[in-house]
């Protein structure tokens, strides 16, 4: 078999693989699949997703069907102001047996990690994921210990307006890959949900349909989907285009080129083509940008929002001509 039949094989795999973790959360999440695609998405790009919205859309009950899909190794931090680093890290304690310090790994040493309500914590146990986020690492005690492969933080945010909340600092949103919205379902998804639910919802729970070798070779095919330069230009001029708007205090990072040129490498594989379409940049550009970028206060306080910035410079940037 040649390169470019192996290519295309591993790019069907990827797309079957997509569609089959999909098919497992809806056992859950009437609907959703925007929602769903793009989890699957950050996962596949070796990014991180967050997911913000009001209590009761089901941001948990997605996160946690989504990591019991993927039957890897499984850890839940429900944040709390009371929570310290070392609760999410794990900690040094003294064996009185062995006359010498035993590590005790906290939750961030799984596969996949659920930080539910993250920004319910203070930010000093908030950068506690730093590191783990953007290394794949931690150090505790002056020591560096490495995650398991794959390592994919799913977290739940609520709306900062909240009681009780703490705003995400600008370097922890930008280590997550996309941020994504659930919003209210449809009125036929909602009535949906109630049949579905009407007892207790047994037999109703995700099951594992995928495991780390499938998700490794997955990912494997997202790295050689291809970018054109007219594709890559167009990224480029996005970026561009945030970072010369007055409204903006803090436009796109390189970083953030780089979050969505993969994103959209991503997406096109789950849509099982093996090069990225100026559709998939525009599709990615809101859930990979908007979270990054700083509203100037006076903009904010005439009701601008960064992601409306993102779609108004969508529809000026000249989007390239596939040729």
């Amino acid at each position: 078999m040649s390169t470019a039949e192996d290519h295309s094989a591993s790019i069907e795999a990827a797309q079957r693989f997509a569609a089959t973790v999909r098919e497992s959360v809806q056992r859950v999440i009437v609907g959703k699949s925007t929602a769903i695609d793009l989890a699957i998405a950050a996962l596949l790009a070796r990014g991180h997703v967050l997911i913000e919205d009001v209590p009761g859309t089901g941001k948990t009950t997605l996160s946690k069907a989504l990591a019991a899909s993927l039957g890897c190794d499984f850890g839940r931090i429900q944040f709390t102001p009371d929570l310290v680093p070392a609760d999410v890290l794990g900690v040094n304690l003294f064996d009185m047996n062995s006359r010498d310090f035993e590590f005790r790994p906290g939750p961030v040493f799984s596969q996949v990690l659920l930080a539910d309500e993250i920004n319910r914590a203070t930010p000093r146990t908030q950068s506690a994921l730093l590191e783990a986020m953007q290394e794949g690492q931690v150090s505790i005690d002056g020591q560096t210990r490495a995650l398991p492969r794959p390592f994919f933080v799913v977290a739940t945010l609520n709306p900062v307006e909240m009681e009780g909340t703490f705003p995400l600092p600008e370097a922890q949103l930008d280590r997550f890959l996309l941020r994504l919205e659930l919003g209210y379902p449809e009125p036929e998804e909602e009535a949906a949900m109630l049949d579905r639910f009407r007892g207790d919802g047994g037999g109703m729970e995700a099951t594992a349909v995928a495991g780390p070798d499938e998700i490794a070779q997955a990912q494997r095919a997202v790295d050689g989907v291809t970018v054109g330069t007219q594709v890559r230009d167009y990224i480029l001029a996005i970026v561009a285009a945030s970072r010369s708007d007055e409204r903006l205090r803090l436009g796109a990072s390189p970083r953030a080129a780089l979050a969505l040129q993969r994103a959209s490498q991503a997406q096109a594989a789950i849509r099982g083509r093996a090069y990225v379409m100026p559709d998939d940049v525009k599709a990615l550009a809101i859930p990979a940008l908007a979270h990054r970028l700083v509203v100037d206060s006076g903009a904010r306080l005439r009701g601008v929002t960064a992601a409306r910035i993102v779609d108004e410079i969508l529809d000026t940037v000249t989007v390239p001509i596939e040729g």
